[in-house]
């Protein structure tokens, strides 16, 4: 499953929205970008140990595997976000790098 730029940017405003709306004063909306990125890290960190519980939980009988399919994907879609952010990142400071002074 791929990720495109379009994606990976429109999943930037999403977590820049919530942010913004989820907490500080109204004023405050200069978030600074390293702050979105560890929240989107720890958000990704988070959907992968739901995907191991689910995982955990149908091993001992107690869910369903649809549920684990379900939180598995999840994790990896945001998983994969999160590099495709990363590699934007790194090829845009790699385009500052080349720039002549």
């Amino acid at each position: 499953m791929a990720i495109d730029p379009l994606s990976a940017a429109r999943a930037y405003q999403q977590a820049a929205r919530a942010t913004q709306n989820s907490g500080g004063p109204a004023g405050a909306g200069d978030t600074d970008f390293g702050s979105l990125v560890q929240e989107a890290v720890r958000q990704a960190g988070a959907s992968a140990q739901t995907a191991e519980h689910s995982a955990l939980s149908v091993a001992a009988g107690r869910s369903d595997i649809v549920d684990v399919v379900t939180a598995i994907s999840a994790a990896e879609t945001q998983l994969q976000t999160v590099i495709a952010v990363r590699d934007q990142v790194i090829s845009a400071y790699q385009e500052i790098l080349r720039m002549p002074i």
